[in-house]
């Protein structure tokens, strides 16, 4: 038996036969997969094998321009493979259950589905409610063949345990066998979900897995690349948005990288093998800019790692860097942020994200020196004077030997256009739904793309074919026009086939570069009466590129952790020990009162502690000044600094049994993020906790102790 898995859409070919006195009466074939799924320890294993969740939270649109899902499953396939060659495996469908196409298409191409029913961004109750497990049923049972369904979603915001048993019930009913885990988003302290997780912060366990189900909500298009290339766009450049500057989420290519690779590292940083408590992943919002919503200057969603068209950003290499491999990085990568085409005197930092181990640049074979590394996985060159040439650069291993390179080289001045056709692997068929997607550059004399490149082109179609056109930010966006610009020298069209099969001819011009020309043919399409036995998705192939589950561990540990036995405190004694309880939910805290600012944990043996890991109320605003004890001797002094979630004190390495926590003065208030919704709105939680301001406060969530593994 071949299990399906992560990239690799291993399907089997089922007969299901009812029969009656011994002859069969009706026959239904299904397509199905064969894996093995658990959750448990705070993580998810698919085939016996921890797999750490590395994905995008998708609008169950999945849209295209000019044509939004009314696309054929080809470039469903298409666009999904994509999200598996970024090195994700997961889509999470926002808010409603996606369409069989995109199930069916997941399952082909190795991507593990978060399915939901419906939902209103919060519980509901009466006839609402009896609509949603209407359709958690239903979902359940039109989907419950498909491999690549791990998860079934009961909602977009937590829900109560009394509804949450009733869909679980649910599942039990008709889908008690299929291997998924229910669950909804937060749910930290549910005894019934089987998974859950907050948006945008870091959840951790040692039970039920828990995951970001939205993180990293920036936007940017791809067509700004950095602060030095035409159109300059700067961070948070354009109108103001409801009021409020929208520097801290309108992005350019390069800064919109750098926070994927930022964001990542805070779940990274607390992956399986780093503790009996463990982030099992998260996901990121989304993969291809969208027009479902958008903030901002722009009046479509860019966060996506690809454009609309689905012509990788930046973040999407990033993405591919950091995410190969199940937990740990198993293959390895370089990629240089940017491009190498500025004006002469253009001094710049240059950016590279790399899952190596120290990286080297070098310009026209002239090495300028190791980077700055940051994140585990970003590594900075300050202030590189642009030559013309080669811009290479090289990973090493921890021994040294290099391990992986890359490189960006100057492109000449713009000769000509090149159009591509991205191939289906079927035929083009004169069904009148068909579609074939096409790529325009704008290159130099010896072909290579040039990236500062912004000219407008001129389509021309003849033959049996809808023009469907492409997109680009401007007027109306360009949707349907056959005068459609280049961004960063590259942007895409799509044609629709007719009922009538033939030659289509496509010519592209533009002003001062030499034209460029494609044909493709449209094969006829055979029906009866209008209809056809041939579903769309007949002759698409299985993606089979990242072969079997792995047989090996996907992750070495890190650190090991030495739990509390017992806990002491200046005050709430009686809440002491909701700090170690592995629940995110319960919290101890000091009553504000200065001097009862300190609580000091047994430790089950004696141990060489060098990592305290806490999480802290109010952790994306307050920043506490606090003292770590070990017995008595103190191995870290200093605040704590704001994050998403958890922060991890290092400590002088003392030997001890005993740790204390201890705070030192006021808290100093500031949000870090300034994270703004969709509406516009702060959240309530920063906003109550900035008005609060409790100066001798000391609140703890969570607590973990860590000692080094031994060598």
């Amino acid at each position: 038996l071949e299990f399906w898995s992560w990239g690799y859409g291993y399907l089997y070919k089922l007969k299901s036969q009812v029969l009656v006195g011994g002859v069969v009466v009706d026959e239904v074939h299904i397509t199905t997969g064969f894996r093995k799924t658990a959750y448990k320890n705070g993580m998810i294993y698919l085939n016996d094998r921890v797999i750490m969740i590395k994905g995008y939270a998708q609008r169950t649109s999945n849209e295209w321009p000019a044509v939004g899902m009314s696309v054929p499953p080809w470039l469903s396939d298409y666009s999904n493979k994509l999200m598996t060659e970024s090195n994700g495996n997961l889509v999470r469908w926002m808010h409603v259950t996606p369409w069989k196409q995109d199930v069916e298409s997941c399952d082909r191409v190795g991507l593990i589905q978060i399915m939901p029913a419906g939902d209103s961004e919060k519980d509901v109750e009466g006839r609402r409610w009896e609509q949603r497990k209407e359709l958690m049923r239903e979902a359940i049972i039109y989907n419950r063949n498909n491999p690549s369904i791990l998860f079934y979603e009961g909602g977009n915001e937590n829900i109560s345990e009394r509804h949450m048993a009733e869909l679980k019930a649910i599942r039990d009913t008709y889908d008690p066998h299929g291997g998924r885990a229910i669950g909804s988003r937060e749910m930290l302290d549910s005894k019934i979900a089987e998974y859950g997780g907050e948006m945008l912060y870091i959840n951790k366990s040692a039970g039920k897995p828990l995951f970001a189900t939205e993180y990293s909500r920036d936007e940017g298009l791809r067509k700004y690349w950095d602060d030095y290339t035409y159109p300059f766009h700067k961070d948070g450049a354009g109108p103001l948005y409801k009021g409020k500057d929208a520097s801290e989420y309108n992005r350019n290519q390069d800064s919109h990288a750098i926070e994927n690779i930022i964001r990542w590292y805070d779940y990274y940083h607390e992956r399986p093998g780093t503790g009996v408590r463990v982030s099992s992943g998260g996901a990121n919002i989304i993969f291809s800019d969208t027009n479902t919503h958008h903030r901002g200057e722009e009046n479509y969603r860019r966060s996506g790692e690809t454009d609309a068209m689905r012509i990788p950003k930046d973040n999407f290499w990033a993405h591919l860097v950091m995410w190969d491999g199940w937990v740990d990085p198993e293959k390895f990568h370089t990629h240089i942020i940017g491009h190498w085409n500025y004006p002469k005197g253009t001094v710049k930092n240059v950016y590279v994200v790399s899952s190596s181990e120290k990286v080297e640049l070098l310009l026209n074979s002239r090495s300028l020196g190791f980077g700055e590394q940051s994140y585990r996985f970003l590594y900075t060159f300050k202030d590189v004077k642009f030559k013309p040439g080669q811009l290479k650069a090289v990973g090493y291993n921890s021994e040294g030997i290099v391990i992986t390179e890359a490189e960006k080289t100057t492109a000449g001045k713009p000769a000509e256009l090149k159009l591509t056709r991205i191939e289906s692997p079927v035929a083009f068929k004169a069904d009148g739904a068909d579609m074939a997607l096409f790529e325009v550059e704008v290159v130099d004399k010896k072909g290579q793309r040039c990236p500062d490149a912004f000219n407008m082109v001129h389509f021309q179609i003849d033959g049996p074919a809808r023009w469907l056109g492409g997109i680009a930010q401007g007027p109306d966006n360009y949707i349907l026009s056959k005068d459609l610009p280049v961004e960063c020298g590259v942007n895409r069209i799509l044609i629709g086939s007719t009922t009538e099969p033939g030659k289509i001819s496509i010519v592209a011009k533009a002003d001062g570069l030499k034209p460029a020309a494609i044909q493709c043919e449209t094969l006829p399409f055979n029906t009866q009466s209008g209809l056809t036995e041939d579903l769309p998705s007949k002759g698409l192939p299985v993606n089979l590129s990242k072969g079997p589950t792995p047989a090996t561990p996907s992750f070495i540990p890190s650190r090991n952790a030495v739990l509390p036995v017992s806990v002491t405190a200046g005050a709430n004694q009686a809440k002491a020990a909701n700090t170690f309880d592995d629940n995110e939910m319960t919290s101890w805290d000091n009553t504000d009162v200065l001097e009862n600012g300190w609580i000091t944990y047994q430790l089950e043996r004696t141990a060489t502690i060098n990592e305290v890991t806490i999480k802290l109320s109010g952790w994306r605003t307050r920043s506490y000044p606090i003292n770590i004890r070990v017995n008595d001797s103190i191995a870290f002094s200093g605040e704590t600094p704001r994050s998403l979630g958890y922060v991890t004190c290092p400590l002088i390495p003392v030997e001890g049994d005993r740790i204390t926590i201890e705070l030192t003065g006021a808290n100093r208030f500031s949000d870090a993020f300034n994270l703004v919704e969709v509406t516009g709105q702060k959240d309530q939680e920063t906003i109550n906790d900035m008005e609060e301001n409790k100066s001798g406060s000391l609140k703890i969530i969570e607590v973990e102790f860590y000692e080094k593994l031994e060598e």
